[in-house]
């Protein structure tokens, strides 16, 4: 039996991931040039173009020469502020049969 895994969507404020990187490639940087410059794995930033990853977040908002806030606005409030986390909803998930909602 195959399973297939559904990629997470991205909110419809937040960049399409291709054009994050399009961004990057106007500047003469990959993602992998990025996670080199700042000695860091290439997965942990990219990362930041599927969930919220701060750090790597800074990284690819400074290279392309804009707000992280601008490229990401569903993980950041009007003030440029970081969302909380913890106010977000999660939804409930089976634990050994018991439905439990995540904290």
């Amino acid at each position: 039996m195959e399973t297939t895994r559904h990629p997470k969507k991205a909110s419809h404020q937040d960049w399409h991931p291709a054009d994050v990187v399009a961004a990057l490639h106007k500047r003469g940087l990959t993602l992998r040039k990025l996670a080199e410059r700042y000695n860091i794995s290439p997965p942990a930033v990219i990362k930041a173009l599927r969930e919220r990853n701060l750090p790597s977040e800074r990284r690819i908002a400074e290279a392309i020469g804009i707000p992280a806030s601008d490229i990401w606005p569903s993980r950041y409030n009007p003030d440029g502020s970081r969302t909380d986390l913890r106010k977000l909803t999660r939804p409930a998930r089976a634990v050994n049969g018991n439905v439990r909602v995540a904290t």
